[in-house]
């Protein structure tokens, strides 16, 4: 008899439910592993509402923590039992855009091995992380051991909102002493402020609205939080920095008003580096853009993955020179999951990122 295990399933736009499926096979280059925490994102709540097309019957989810119940023949240099994670971005480790460094648009099954968004398998294209159980292929490519000393709820941001956010600072190219702008201080944007400060920022002004989120911002990092409610966020940025505008801004809502807001506070030569998932055209102002001649560079994010990136921000952790742990603010059974995308996706009672357990 088949061993079967709970799973949240995409079941239409509007339902994900918990149920049944079977438990996977292990093929020669994979891992088995039991899920001991895993979270909810932004992204699935997209998948939810229908805004982003995923096969029905598929299991969502792509932050795993978890325990290694069993190893595929090939996998070598792991132990069953051993405490991993994995990244939300699941590389093949071996096409042309993983030896490029590019995980997140990897595309082995291609003739040229590149895909856009390939790398983002997990809950997208196979079965995903809010499950008793989730198959990692490429084991090897992609799982981190997680150090002793470390609890679950440490890492639990790192196979993606910490990877993610760390990546616009990154991709901003930070250098020591820059100013940056933050537009949105959701956990993702939240991460971005913490980066922004480990990258060396010594100006960091975030944007948000909700109290709770704004306050955590400062514990992030950020040297200024302005109420886009309360006040007109472009002019308060010119005046901070003296309309000058800012070295790097980073965008993390996927919105336009807030792109454009990015692309306005930058000063001539700035980087706008974007993180948001934009579910519709975006127009670039002619005025800001400085009719092409400003010397802005405009860089987009998929999150970095791999098993080299995920022990680099454990190590992070580690150190103790960021801590993701107060971005859990709530916590669920898996048994209680579809409450807890209920609370997630409408933004209840100051949620920032939820634990599951199973």
């Amino acid at each position: 008899m088949t061993a079967r295990m709970k799973a949240a399933i995409f079941v239409e736009p509007g339902r994900i439910v918990l149920d049944e499926k079977p438990v996977p096979d292990v093929g020669p280059l994979d891992a088995l592993v039991r899920i001991t925490t895993t979270t909810i994102c932004g992204t699935d709540v997209h998948i939810l509402k229908g805004e982003y097309p995923v096969a029905r019957g598929l299991t969502i989810g792509h932050e795993p923590v978890g325990v290694i119940e069993k190893l595929g023949s090939a996998v070598q240099g792991y132990a069953e039992g051993q405490r991993v994670i994995a990244g939300a971005i699941c590389t093949s480790g071996h096409s042309h855009a993983a030896l490029c460094g590019c995980h997140a648009q990897d595309g082995p099954g291609t003739r040229h091995g590149w895909k856009p968004m390939g790398g983002w398998k997990f809950g997208n294209t196979i079965d995903g992380t809010q499950a008793e159980y989730v198959l990692v292929p490429d084991a090897m490519a992609n799982l981190a051991p997680v150090p002793d000393g470390l609890s679950d709820e440490q890492v639990l941001m790192c196979p993606d909102i910490m990877s993610t956010g760390f990546s616009g600072a990154e991709s901003g190219k930070i250098r020591i002493g820059d100013t940056v702008a933050v537009f949105a201080q959701g956990p993702i944007g939240l991460c971005a402020t913490a980066g922004a400060r480990l990258m060396g920022a010594t100006t960091i002004i975030g944007v948000d609205s909700v109290p709770a989120r704004m306050e955590m911002a400062r514990r992030m990092g950020a040297d200024h939080v302005i109420d886009f409610t309360a006040a007109d966020p472009v002019a308060e940025i010119m005046r901070l920095t003296d309309g000058r505008g800012v070295d790097v801004a980073i965008e993390a809502l996927g919105r336009q008003e807030t792109f454009e807001a990015a692309l306005r506070v930058l000063r001539p030569g700035g980087r706008l580096s974007s993180l948001g998932v934009y579910s519709g055209d975006l127009t670039i102002p002619l005025g800001p853009f400085l009719a092409g001649l400003g010397d802005h560079t405009i860089v987009t994010t998929l999150c970095p993955g791999g098993k080299e990136r995920m022990r680099r921000l454990m190590d992070a952790i580690a150190s103790g020179r960021v801590d993701t742990r107060p971005l859990v603010t709530h916590r669920f059974s898996l048994d209680e999951i579809e409450e807890a995308y209920e609370l997630f996706a409408n933004q209840r009672d100051g949620v920032l990122k939820v634990a599951i357990t199973p």
